[in-house]
């Protein structure tokens, strides 16, 4: 049986402990920052979402919701210094491989969604589904108005 301990206080830490103890030789047991969280997850794709559904155009058209998801985490990468890989792939098409959003932690997904709303306050985007998918208050981000 599984057992997942996220350690938020010494009781916990301690029942943690317990377990280990119980489980004796031939288990497994990982430690690791919490991932990334349901919210995070749609706070995110609502920020795409409303990207996708806004007029900015990136390398002359629009994009769509999974397409901006790409993007922005590509981008994220390089602005935090983890370098993606361009490989050709199996039709000699290229490939973008990139990090997974689901395999974040919570503070790497939060970094994303703040390079996000960066992005979209700096382009004039607004967030209109973030703000209905109650993820911000109204005056949370103000878009940059065009000169």
């Amino acid at each position: 049986m599984a057992r997942y301990f996220t350690i938020r206080n010494p009781a916990i830490l301690r029942n943690c402990f317990e377990a280990i103890r119980e489980m004796g030789l031939n288990a497994r047991v990982t430690i690791a920052p919490e991932q990334r969280s349901s919210d995070q997850n749609a706070f995110f794709h609502s920020i795409c979402s409303d990207l996708a559904k806004s007029e900015l155009k990136f390398a002359g058209k629009r994009r769509s919701l999974e397409e901006w998801k790409v993007l922005l985490v590509s981008g994220h990468a390089v602005a935090t210094g983890t370098q993606g890989e361009v490989i050709p792939g199996i039709e000699g098409e290229f490939v973008a491989i990139r990090e997974s959003t689901a395999k974040m932690s919570v503070a790497r997904a939060s970094s994303l969604i703040e390079y996000a709303l960066a992005y979209c306050a700096m382009n004039g985007v607004e967030i209109t589904e973030t703000r209905k998918g109650g993820f911000l208050s109204d005056r949370a981000v103000e878009p940059r108005k065009a000169a």
